[in-house]
């Protein structure tokens, strides 16, 4: 019975850890990434995505609006915001201070509805359905978005300059509820040409989205979606990405090849989970801060 108890002791303490402990322990993930012409001035991108915010979880709150310290030249967004029916103004008000940069944005299905109670079990066996939960007041998100000067990449194609770089952008919108349009990338694309550099911009990396955005010159991809995992094992890593995408390459830089192209994929973790799966565990929630450089 020792070792009964002794498993007891240990679970125990990993679900102390991961409930209350390391899923408040935000991070803020650098990588340098060389991308960019040559002779180009650097780009700082802060990439946020999964927030996941419900009105009462006031330190992610103050963690988000903390961000803007950080004084990114360039903001992404890749979805699931909201983590409650009542969490728009509260998701504005925490992401105010990056509303006032450069940025652009796609939808999680998050955005769209309010979540459900799920068996997370479930997650290890295929990825989760659609989502089913109460509708929610996207076009209000969307708008308060827009109204910053964010760019609506769900489905469509953006630019900004930048430092003197101009980037264009490839979206589409939720991949993991099948609301991309991928028929829409290659017109995208043309429309990009001129631009310095194209990157795609997507909440949920499915194979299929990347090699759509690859094969039609994206350089760069940005994506969300996975939670890093959430729930990792030490010496394993991810148990599952909830797409099609190899545990992995749940989070971080990952490198690609499609149509003869090469790709640089980077997926961040996020910053939480949703309200009835309130753990963390060998995973922490991050946001990325990638600076773009000039090749060599």
């Amino acid at each position: 019975m020792e070792w009964l108890f002794g498993l007891l002791i240990i679970a125990a303490a990993c679900a102390i850890w991961g409930i209350a402990i390391e899923r408040h322990l935000y991070a803020i993930r650098r990588e340098n990434l060389k991308v960019l012409p040559a002779g180009s001035a650097s780009i700082s991108v802060l990439h946020i995505g999964d927030i996941h915010l419900a009105p009462w979880q006031k330190r992610k709150a103050k963690f988000v609006h903390s961000l803007g310290q950080l004084k990114p030249d360039l903001v992404i967004n890749t979805g699931d915001n909201l983590g409650h029916k009542d969490a728009i103004g509260p998701v504005l008000t925490a992401l105010a201070p990056l509303l006032e940069k450069p940025g652009v944005f796609v939808n999680g299905s998050n955005d769209y509805y309010a979540p459900v109670l799920r068996n997370p079990l479930g997650y290890l066996a295929k990825p989760s359905d659609r989502s089913e939960g109460p509708v929610l007041d996207t076009p209000r998100l969307i708008g308060a978005f827009r109204s910053a000067g964010w760019l609506n990449l769900n489905n469509r194609e953006g630019q900004i300059s930048i430092n003197g770089t101009t980037l264009g952008f490839i979206g589409v919108d939720d991949a993991h509820d099948e609301l991309d349009n991928l028929s829409s990338i290659p017109a995208q694309a043309n429309a990009l040409a001129a631009c310095d550099l194209v990157i795609g911009i997507s909440h949920a990396p499915y194979l299929r989205v990347l090699e759509a955005m690859g094969s039609a010159g994206a350089k760069l991809i940005f994506a969300g979606h996975t939670h890093g995992g959430q729930v990792c094992v030490p010496g394993i890593g991810a148990l599952t990405t909830n797409c099609d995408l190899p545990n992995k390459y749940a989070k971080g830089i990952s490198a690609w090849r499609f149509a003869g192209r090469d790709v640089i994929l980077n997926v961040v973790a996020g910053l939480g989970h949703s309200i009835y799966a309130p753990v963390r565990f060998f995973c922490r929630p991050e946001v990325r801060l990638l600076t773009l450089l000039a090749v060599d």
